[in-house]
């Protein structure tokens, strides 16, 4: 097929009156204007008057569809795929909350089958190796420090898909266990904990690379204490995950980061439970009930924020709408930046010739019409 007419925003820039070239699941060739006319056998899109940006890469995503990662039934969890598919995200990490080693061993082998198959691209863990003091939506009684052992348990029961592990560096064994990490080619991400910059500054020198939702379930910055705000977002060799949502972040705090970190540092997420994509209810995230109220999640009982309901194209959308940044700006971080981080640089995140057509067609208002997975539409 051949996708026409729209703005298509590509590494060199936007194309106005652009065209894109699918041919088995690739993109193959990219243009603007007239050149290279219709072939007798291929299908015309036309997408006038619409934007046309690579397809989302979410890497820090618990469930949707009314479905969450941690449940080790396949089909229950391509049902919380397909729903962030059909929002633009066609890339994506399966993130599971706290659990105990067992559980979370079984529920890792569950997600390994399903990125084998292509359906994610991997496995996130988010704990078990969090502060209680900044536990979050983490029950604090499976909280403890990162063991050698324990590490090494979950990243075997991965069979090497375990891409990402978030952690609390001012734990015992915390420094250790980031190196444990970077040297079997882990992201090691730094997230839930209480650590100053003074715990958390070694982190990164050993490896770190990831703040797992930066400004949420952290020490506060200070100006005479930073903590790991100050510690991770002026460090240049990490990239900061930021919850576009207006729920987690106000937009000014969204925009500073942003505008700090810079495109090469800045990756939008959802960390979305079950419930995005479905509405309003009671929903578990590791075992702990969490009510959604007009989209917003928290632990039963008014407590803290639980996770989100947000999908990729409100992020997008929120990024450029309320946050002011633009659109080239929101592709980097909802796509470039996120498929870079992950080693999928010559696979997707761009609109390029020789990558997978993952593509998402947004209105005048950034809303999706379109996405295109892997060179199929999306129904």
């Amino acid at each position: 097929m051949k996708l026409v007419g729209g703005k298509v925003v590509t590494p060199g820039g936007v194309l106005d009156d652009g065209w894109v070239r699918v041919e088995g699941g690739l993109i193959t060739e990219v243009g603007a204007g007239s050149s290279n006319g219709q072939r007798a056998t291929e299908e015309v899109v036309d997408v006038t008057g619409q934007w046309v940006v690579p397809g989302f890469v979410d890497i820090h995503c618990h469930g949707g569809g009314g479905e969450s990662f941690s449940n080790p039934d396949q089909q229950r969890v391509l049902k919380a795929a397909t729903a962030h598919r059909r929002h633009g995200t066609t890339t994506l990490l399966g993130s599971l909350v706290s659990g105990s080693i067992p559980a979370m061993s079984r529920q890792i082998a569950a997600l390994a089958e399903l990125t084998q198959d292509g359906l994610l691209a991997g496995v996130h863990l988010e704990g078990p190796f969090l502060s209680a003091a900044r536990c979050g939506a983490h029950d604090p009684a499976i909280l403890r420090p990162p063991a050698k052992a324990d590490v090494q348990t979950l990243l075997d029961a991965g069979r090497g898909t375990v891409r990402m592990v978030t952690l609390a560096p001012e734990l015992d064994n915390g420094v250790e266990a980031v190196r444990q990490l970077v040297d079997q080619e882990v992201i090691a991400a730094i997230g839930h904990t209480d650590g100053t910059e003074a715990q958390v500054r070694p982190a990164v020198d050993a490896g770190a690379s990831v703040a797992t939702h930066l400004f949420n379930g952290m020490r506060p910055l200070h100006h005479r204490e930073p903590g790991p705000i100050g510690a991770l977002l002026d460090d240049e060799r990490v990239t900061v995950e930021l919850i576009c949502d207006l729920v987690h972040l106000h937009p000014t705090a969204i925009r500073l980061a942003a505008r700090h970190a810079g495109l090469g540092r800045t990756v939008l997420i959802t960390d979305a439970i079950a419930a995005a994509g479905v509405g309003d209810g009671v929903y578990d995230v590791g075992g702990l009930e969490v009510t959604v109220t007009d989209g917003v999640p928290t632990l039963a009982g008014g407590g803290s924020l639980a996770g989100s309901t947000l999908t990729m194209d409100a992020a997008f959308r929120n990024l450029v709408l309320e946050c002011g940044l633009s659109v080239t700006d929101a592709a980097t971080a909802c796509s470039t930046r996120p498929a870079a981080l992950l080693g999928l640089t010559k696979v997707t995140g761009s609109i390029s010739a020789g990558l997978a057509a993952d593509l998402v067609v947004l209105d005048a208002g950034l809303r999706p019409t379109r996405v295109l997975h892997r060179g199929e539409w999306v129904s």
